[in-house]
């Protein structure tokens, strides 16, 4: 799997939001309920970009089977952490290792980048815990009811994090 920045969206936001839409499909609560409109996609993946996000995507044979951002945080006394987020696989790439990469290889941009703290959240009883946990992610807490999954219902939350010192 090769795994590549993106800095320049026009390239990849139809597969990009193809599979944002099928991943929403599926259940995962990604902040966005099912069905996801072909436009919501669009907006979500036109409007990622910034000086605080960057957007890593791991290719198969040339298709995106996975993404992962890490995002920084603008506030003056966090500038040593970023959060992981919407580390996605396609269903076609399941496992494959594809997750478990791509999440490797933000850990490794992240601490160049100086940054000493990774934090993301997950749902509780979802598959991506197992992964977190394996890679020495610590659990710190849950929420109940933290959000809904794409069909509606309320799913607890729980948060991690890891220091990469």
């Amino acid at each position: 799997m090769e795994i590549k920045e993106v800095v320049e969206m026009e390239m990849y936001i139809e597969e990009l939001s193809s599979l944002f839409q099928s991943i929403v499909a599926g259940g995962a609560s990604m902040n966005y309920l099912h069905p996801m409109s072909d436009k919501t996609a669009f907006n979500y993946w036109d409007s990622v970009l910034s000086e605080n996000v960057r957007l890593f995507i791991g290719l198969i044979d040339g298709q995106i089977a996975g993404t992962v951002q890490l995002q920084y945080t603008d506030k003056e006394n966090g500038q040593h952490r970023a959060e992981i987020a919407k580390l996605m696989t396609s269903t076609k790439a399941r496992r494959k290792g594809v997750a478990r990469k791509l999440l490797q290889h933000a850990e490794q941009v992240a601490k160049a980048d100086g940054k000493t703290l990774l934090l993301l959240d997950t749902e509780k009883e979802g598959p991506a815990n197992k992964l977190y946990q394996s890679e020495d992610y610590v659990l710190f807490g849950e929420v109940p009811d933290f959000a809904q999954d794409a069909f509606g219902t309320y799913l607890a939350g729980n948060f991690y994090y890891k220091v990469i010192k």
